[in-house]
């Protein structure tokens, strides 16, 4: 009876059913409408499918970025870290901490540099509103003259983990072990693609320096900082030989480009 009534319904009924149906309801309605034989229903349901078959392998791939937070499922609060900003010219380097909850999915989450800025922008607003607690800590270019970009990373990383509302119980890491933590550390090479914790870290540091990089450039113009993020660009390069360093720039790291 379902089926038959289903058939009386005009194409735009359908598409509309479909694109307002929830992923449950949407299966039993792709099984409804499977022997509508209308080429525009045949054409809606073979879209529906493939979405169906893209979130599956998307929840495959998440599953095994998950694994290092399935092996360490015992512990209450799993904190993944990373930063952003060891190699620009100019601004500083950022560290983010992130406790996701057990189990949370955020579809499509991933290493940062893999990710497009509208798609980090919008992850990062996910991550933020699932997330059991983040922190974030930033270290200023003077500072990285003074002390050098590897202890100035791993002071940031300290920062963002003491500005964590919650104590995390184990560290998942990209690729480092930070001194001066008494939290167990697990270190874990390209961890931004192997890990949702880390890779949601990664996101929040990226997007925080993005945006900061973008505000410098209306502050100080001429760089490119909007659009190079600090790097050395063509145009940041051109601009520092022909207006000079800023507040912003490392000195240590632009001697090559300063007469």
């Amino acid at each position: 009876m379902i089926r038959e009534n289903s058939k009386r319904k005009s194409i735009s009924e359908i598409k509309q059913e479909l694109e307002q149906a929830d992923i449950e309801s949407r299966k039993e309605l792709l099984e409804i409408y499977k022997e509508d034989s209308r080429a525009g229903v045949v054409s809606l349901l073979a879209k529906y499918r493939k979405q169906e078959q893209k979130l599956r392998e998307e929840r495959e791939r998440l599953f095994r970025m998950s694994s290092y937070e399935r092996e360490y499922r015992d512990f209450s609060y799993i904190c993944g870290i990373d930063e952003v900003g060891r190699g620009p010219l100019a601004g500083p380097v950022v560290a983010a901490a992130v406790i996701l909850p057990k189990d949370c999915e955020i579809l499509y989450i991933n290493d940062s540099k893999k990710l497009s800025e509208a798609k980090r922008e919008a992850l990062y607003d996910e991550i933020m509103e699932k997330a059991v607690a983040v922190g974030v800590g930033m270290v200023s270019p003077a500072r990285i003259d003074e002390i050098n970009i590897l202890q100035a990373t791993y002071e940031a990383m300290r920062q963002a983990i003491g500005k964590l509302s919650i104590q995390p119980d184990v560290l998942l890491n990209d690729a480092v072990t930070i001194p001066g933590v008494a939290i167990r550390q697990v270190p874990i090479i390209k961890g931004d693609a192997k890990s949702v914790s880390i890779a949601a870290a990664s996101i929040i540091a990226k997007v925080t320096r993005d945006r900061l990089m973008r505000e410098y450039e209306e502050i100080l113009p001429g760089y490119g900082f909007a659009s190079n993020k600090g790097y050395g660009s063509g145009e940041h390069i051109a601009a520092l030989k022909k207006l000079g360093p800023t507040p912003i720039h490392r000195q240590s790291f632009i001697g090559n480009f300063v007469l």
